[in-house]
Order: C-alpha cells, then sequence, then structure tokens
C-alpha cells in the first residue's frame, strides 16, 4: 500500500515526490495524502526489520499543527457533509436522483 502511494505522488517528502526506493533517516518530514485526509508525519527513528504494527507506530509521530488541521477539517465535514460523500464509487442513476433531490 505504501509503495502505491508513493508511486500516485501522495507521498513527499520536503514538497517533492519521492520514489519507492528512497532511503529515509530520522528528523525526515513526509506530507501523506490519502484522497479524504493529509498528515505530516516525522520520521523519530528506523528499523531495520518489518514488524508490527503497534512497534511502527512508535517509529513516527504527527505533527501537532497536521493533528490541529485534520481536527478542524473534521469539525467542518460534520457541520458541512458533501452530498456524494457517502457514495462510494461512481453514482448509479438512483444516486444521482437522490443526490439531486436532497441539493434542491
Amino acid at each position: 500500500m505504501a509503495t502505491d502511494a508513493i508511486d500516485r505522488g501522495r507521498v513527499r517528502l520536503g514538497g517533492e515526490r519521492i520514489k519507492p526506493a528512497r532511503s529515509l533517516k530520522a528528523g525526515d518530514v513526509l506530507q501523506i495524502d490519502n484522497g479524504a485526509t493529509e498528515w505530516e508525519v516525522v520520521v523519530v527513528a528506523m528499523s531495520d526489520k518489518r514488524g508490527a504494527a503497534a512497534i511502527a507506530q512508535t517509529l513516527y509521530s504527527e505533527t501537532d499543527e497536521s493533528t490541529a488541521r485534520r481536527e478542524k477539517e473534521a469539525e467542518q465535514r460534520r457541520y458541512f457533509r458533501e452530498p456524494g460523500a457517502s457514495l462510494k464509487g461512481r453514482p448509479t442513476k438512483r444516486d444521482r436522483r437522490l443526490i439531486d433531490r436532497s441539493g434542491s
């Protein structure tokens, strides 16, 4: 999943796209965009082997600005929902009619 996100340009280091083979070091700041939310994380430490997710979460930390921005965006989404946010993929004819009805 990480390699796919990097290939699609959703992971940036210093504002620039990176390649999957790019070596990271402690202190690097990554911007990660999954489409719905964006994170900014700082690499705290590196591991020489693959491990459990719980261990991997100790190797990075999210910046305070990123946390505040995500909370603000979540608050806005709670009050101002996108009409098609609950739909997954391309809307069907029925979905389109429901969207048009609720928007009018």
